[in-house]
């Protein structure tokens, strides 16, 4: 039966191989077997710009670019780590950047992809940071500085993102229950999937007398897992750890 897949918080860096390596085995397994593999963003842990040729991001791309030349569809979505990937990245892997939302026919069901970060507004510091870095003008001027600046930068506000998070507490980092309600109605009642959070679950939304599923998607940190789809509905499976 025809199929997709969907992914998202992969969060992928050289410092942690094994996630790597299961990444690597997805490709080449159940994503191969799939119509259409989408990533709903975070697919690295940061990105600098598409200038950034380490061996790591290269193998990275490769893989992704094999997966590809099969005839699979490939789908990118921006993150709140990766939203530097740009046009030339996604050439070179074969994929198509996907703006967030999009709203698509899944096998005959509406169906609405997110990131998911636009979900938490009641994180109004993170709103206001996003909007600012999502800025065509500030990412012009902060791609314009060598490689090596970019990720001095990017370090530094990692750190004091960590150490912000330690002073919010566990719901403002979550989906604001009326802003998906908001969304849901804004765009049909559709099937929503979305990650950011790293809380997977199937959630189920009345609005306004219209029954919507929300997926959220796992994050990849200590096991791999993804989300199928295809005409008669989706399911969770687990990957098997290296």
């Amino acid at each position: 039966m025809q199929h997709s897949i969907f992914i998202s918080d992969l969060h992928l860096c050289p410092t942690r191989p094994a996630i790597s390596q299961t990444f690597f085995d997805f490709l080449r397994g159940p994503a191969a077997r799939a119509e259409a593999l989408y990533i709903l963003g975070d697919l690295f842990e940061y990105w600098a710009g598409d200038d950034d040729n380490d061996p790591f991001n290269a193998s990275v791309l490769a893989a992704l670019r094999d997966l590809a030349r099969t005839g699979i569809k490939l789908f990118l979505m921006h993150g709140n780590r990766d939203f530097l990937i740009g046009d030339r990245f996604a050439a070179d892997a074969g994929a198509r950047l996907l703006p967030d939302p999009t709203l698509l026919d899944l096998y005959g069901t509406r169906t609405l992809l997110m990131h998911g970060d636009t979900l938490c507004t009641d994180d109004v510091g993170y709103q206001e940071f996003r909007a600012k870095v999502r800025n065509p003008e500030y990412q012009r001027q902060f791609l314009a500085q060598p490689l090596l600046s970019r990720k001095q930068i990017i370090a530094g506000l990692r750190t004091e993102n960590t150490e912000k998070k330690q002073s919010k507490s566990k719901s403002i980092m979550d989906v604001t229950p009326a802003t998906v309600e908001a969304v849901l109605r804004e765009h049909g009642y559709p099937r929503l999937i979305h990650g950011h959070t790293h809380r997977p679950a199937l959630h189920h939304h009345l609005v306004d007398g219209h029954a919507c599923e929300r997926w959220v998607l796992a994050d990849w940190y200590t096991k791999g897992s993804y989300l199928r789809c295809d005409r008669a509905g989706c399911t969770v499976i687990e990957l098997a750890t290296v």
